[in-house]
Order: C-alpha cells, then sequence, then structure tokens
C-alpha cells in the first residue's frame, strides 16, 4: 500500500484538507482523493481526517491509499496512429468516433482497449478504467492526446496540466463571426438544471480559453482555441455561450445543421509538453481529418 507524508507550510493553513491534497498534483483527481479520504486514509497523529479538516502550520498529514486493482478491461487489436512512444508515455492521434476510456454501456472498442493490446504497461493512478489517461478528448473530436505508461510519469503529466503549461491547441469550425482573436474568460460547472451538460455558472471553476481566426467562410468561421484550462466541454460550451456554436455540436449547437458532418467540427491539432524523465520539450502536431477538411470545403461552396 503506498504512503506520502506531507507537512503543511504556513502559505496551506487553514485550507481545507481535500483541497490542499487535491493541489499537491501527486493524485490524479480531486474525486480520486475523495475515495481515499473517504475510505480513511489520511491522518494526523493517528486521528483520521475529513475532507473539510482546516490544516494547520507544521501537521503532518499521512496519507495510505490501496493499489489500483488489476485492469479488468480487455485488450483489443485496434490501429492506433501512434505519433511518439518511449518507456514512459505514449502519444496518439486519435479518431473521431472513438471513446477514449470505457464507461458504463461502452466497454469495448475505446482507446484503453487499444492500449491494452499495444502495450499492456500502462499507469495505474486512473484506475481499472482509466488506466495512463492524463487527459481526454470527447468521442466525437479527434486529435492528440499523450497517455502516460507509469505512475511516475502520469503524475508529472498530471502537474502540467495543473499549472498550465502544457500546451494543447485546437482547430475548430463554428457558426458565426467572432472577433479576429480574443479571450473567452468564464467559469464552468454543471448545468444547473440539465446536470449531464456544462454551462458558464456564477461559481463554475476558472476556464479560460485563447482564440484567433484562421479563416472567414460566408456565414462560418474556421478557427484556432488554446486551452490555458482544460475543463469538461470547454471549448464547446464558450463558444455557444458567445453565440458561435461549434458546426455539429448537438449538445451545445444547432439542433438542425446544414453542414454534412456527424459530431462537431474539433481537432486538437498540437500538444506540447516537457517530458517527464529528460526535461526535454516534445511538441506534435495532426492535420485535421479528412471528414473535417471535407466540412471545410463544403462551407467554402455553400457558406
Amino acid at each position: 500500500m503506498p504512503r506520502q507524508i506531507l507537512q503543511v507550510s504556513r502559505v496551506s493553513q487553514g485550507q481545507r484538507l481535500d483541497k490542499f491534497l487535491s493541489e499537491t498534483a501527486l493524485w490524479p483527481s480531486r474525486s480520486f482523493v475523495q475515495k481515499i479520504i473517504e475510505a480513511g486514509g489520511v491522518s494526523h497523529q493517528g486521528v483520521v481526517l475529513k475532507a473539510n479538516y482546516r490544516l494547520q502550520e507544521n501537521d503532518e498529514i499521512e496519507i495510505n491509499w490501496s493499489e489500483p486493482r488489476a485492469l479488468e478491461v480487455l485488450p483489443q487489436k485496434i490501429p492506433l496512429d501512434i505519433l511518439f512512444e518511449d518507456q514512459d508515455l505514449i502519444v496518439v492521434n486519435k479518431p473521431r468516433q472513438m471513446v477514449v476510456h470505457p464507461a458504463a454501456g461502452n466497454y469495448q472498442g475505446t482507446l484503453v482497449n487499444a492500449l491494452l493490446d499495444h502495450c499492456r504497461d500502462l499507469s495505474g493512478i486512473g484506475g481499472v478504467i482509466r488506466p495512463g489517461i492524463v487527459h481526454r478528448l470527447d468521442k466525437d473530436t479527434s486529435g492528440i492526446l499523450v497517455v502516460a505508461k507509469n505512475d511516475f510519469a502520469h503524475l508529472e503529466l498530471a502537474n502540467q496540466i495543473k499549472v498550465r503549461s502544457m500546451k494543447r491547441v485546437y482547430q475548430l469550425l463554428v457558426h458565426g463571426s467572432p472577433p479576429d482573436s480574443g479571450q473567452i474568460n468564464y467559469p464552468l460547472g454543471r448545468h444547473p438544471v440539465e446536470r449531464k451538460k456544462i454551462a458558464v455558472v456564477a461559481k463554475g471553476k476558472p476556464a479560460v480559453t485563447h482564440f484567433q481566426v484562421l479563416e472567414r467562410i460566408g456565414a462560418y468561421t474556421f478557427l484556432e482555441a488554446r486551452l490555458e484550462t482544460g475543463r469538461t466541454h470547454q471549448i464547446r460550451v464558450h463558444f455557444s455561450y458567445l453565440g458561435y456554436p461549434l458546426v455539429g455540436d448537438q449538445v451545445y449547437g444547432h439542433h438542425k445543421e446544414r453542414v454534412p458532418l456527424k459530431g462537431q467540427a474539433l481537432h486538437a491539432v498540437l500538444l506540447g509538453f516537457i517530458h517527464p524523465r529528460t526535461g526535454h520539450y516534445l511538441e506534435f502536431t495532426a492535420a485535421v481529418p479528412t471528414v473535417m477538411q471535407e466540412a471545410l470545403a463544403w462551407c467554402r461552396r455553400n457558406g
């Protein structure tokens, strides 16, 4: 069973325990931390702590958690577009229509199934369902993502996302004519009524998207967007909120779409990060897929 001891500094005095542990980036998510706390895995001087415990300077917090169970998701021989691979990580260009990891009712045909067949040695931090998964792309979003092969790489990459140093650039096609460039800074959280959706909410988590127009095509605009934060559905919700929904987005966009494209026109075109072991900066690019190029060509003819 892994064990970690953290000493609280003056800067963190008064902070909630769960927030403090989440911000260390030693674990992949706040929900993961919450499970450790709920299982009684966090203590101070032998006393088990709750999530709302307020830290005191010089507290020695002991954290114990169980190793992830043996993987139960089955490997599947599915072709992968691998851009880079070494002992620590693998960078892939995910196709549209592929789910990143298994979920209820969808345990086959995912990127995780394909990766388990390809390398078998993914990080266990994400648990049984999400081994090695540091960040995700929607099913209908194509493009680049990095997967960790071990816990060391996973924690280092997760920290780069946390401190906003990982470079993530997308290309997208939207309805309307947004400004030539700008920054979208609206907090995001669960929709107050439709709980499966994300929305701009006053008390949501900070979310920042930078964008620049690449091409104006009649009633449509082709853009490049860079994530400063990486909230669920961030790009889709931000542009929809401003009145420029993504072409093909059936959740946040127009329900009746003229452009012949199944799924939203969104592609993760560039990913850059510091290699966890070597310290070298790596950057990868992948051109938009054929179906999105065809949608752009249709807009140029009919926009």
